[in-house]
C-alpha cells in the first residue's frame, strides 16, 4: 500500500453562524469569525489516494488527472467565492473548515475511483491558516446535517 498527495490552493470567504442562536452567543462561540461581512483564509488542500501500484502505468494514480477531477470538482467552486452563500454544496451547512473537508470527500471519494484503477481516497487535509487544519478520513459524523 503506497500514499500519494496532490496539493492545491484556494482563497475563500465564510462566516461561522448558527441561525438557531441569537447573535450574542453566535458572537460569544465564533467570536470574529461570525462578523456579519465575513473573514477570509488562504486555503491549502492536500488530497491523499492510498493503493496499490498499477504495473502498466508505476502511478497509483495519474497526478495530472488527480490535479484536474481536484481543480473542476473542487477548487473551481470555491476559489474567490463566499462558501456560505456561493458555494451549492454547502448552501444550509455550516461553513466550518470540518465539514468544507467532509464536503469535499463526498465530491471526491467516487471520482477517484473512476481515475485511478487501484487508488482510492485516504484523506482530505484541508489548511485554513498555517497553524489550523483538519484531516478527514471519511468516517461518518451524524452532526453535519443542514440546520432544520
Amino acid at each position: 500500500m503506497i500514499h500519494i498527495s496532490r496539493k492545491e490552493h484556494f482563497n475563500a470567504a465564510h462566516k461561522l453562524y448558527n441561525p438557531n442562536w441569537s447573535e450574542q452567543k453566535n458572537k460569544k462561540v465564533f467570536g470574529p469569525c461570525a462578523n456579519e461581512n465575513w473573514h477570509g483564509h488562504n486555503f491549502d488542500l492536500i488530497t491523499t489516494v492510498k493503493g496499490e501500484i498499477d504495473s502498466d502505468t508505476g502511478f497509483v494514480v495519474d497526478l495530472k488527472k488527480l490535479s484536474t477531477l481536484i481543480r473542476t470538482e473542487i477548487i473551481d467552486k470555491v476559489d474567490h467565492k463566499n462558501l456560505n452563500i456561493d458555494v451549492d454544496f454547502m448552501i444550509g451547512k455550516m461553513a466550518s473548515t470540518e465539514i468544507l473537508a467532509m464536503e469535499f470527500w463526498k465530491i471526491l471519494a467516487p471520482k477517484i475511483e473512476q481515475i485511478s484503477k487501484f487508488g482510492k481516497l485516504h484523506c482530505i487535509k484541508l489548511y485554513e491558516t498555517p497553524r489550523n487544519y483538519v484531516e478527514y478520513f471519511g468516517e461518518s459524523i451524524g452532526h453535519c446535517n443542514q440546520y432544520k
